[in-house]
């Protein structure tokens, strides 16, 4: 952990979010993983490829490259193809995930203020940070949203479940 309050805060929630999302994906089928609620929608093996490829991007060479990689397609991370299953597109999310937390590690305050390049926009590390916590936290949303829909009365809730508020409120307060 970063001796700097927002890395760690920074580092705490994507890992909050991927945990999130890794929760949801687990309580769908592999069908339902490529099932999309309308032809217009995007299903949650779309989510996951582009979340991948978005990862890969912009945290390989974080601090020394634009993060949009010259061999970044996006338009392709919203297309399936054939050799998209989901053994590979989660093995590609997982290594999004890796370079993220591998970019991360060693930041501390005074890389807070550096410059760093998205499509040529200069943006603080503290602003780039922040741009992918809030691009995941969005997309994650969606993954959990859709794997709700599609586990139906199966699934098992990722946080306080409904009508259980006062419930949890009430508990005896745990401190690690």
């Amino acid at each position: 952990m970063s001796t700097e309050p927002f890395l760690d805060l920074a580092a705490r929630e994507l890992a909050r979010y991927k945990g999130l999302a890794d929760r949801a994906m687990a309580q769908v089928s592999d069908e339902q993983f490529f099932e999309a609620l309308s032809p217009i929608d995007n299903s949650i093996a779309i989510v996951v490829k582009h979340i991948a490829g978005n990862a890969r991007s912009r945290w390989t060479d974080f601090l020394t490259s634009d993060g949009e990689k010259p061999d970044r397609h996006r338009d392709t991370e919203f297309e399936l193809a054939g050799a998209n299953s989901r053994e590979q597109l989660m093995a590609a999310w997982e290594e999004g995930w890796r370079l993220l937390f591998e970019a991360i590690a060693p930041l501390g305050a005074a890389d807070l203020d550096r410059t760093v390049t998205i499509r040529g926009e200069g943006l603080s590390v503290r602003q780039a940070i922040g741009r992918q916590m809030t691009h995941y936290a969005y997309h994650v949303g969606q993954i959990v949203y859709v794997a709700r829909h599609l586990a139906g009365d199966r699934w098992t809730s990722l946080s306080i479940p409904k009508g259980q508020s006062e419930a949890f409120n009430s508990r005896p307060a745990t401190y690690v």
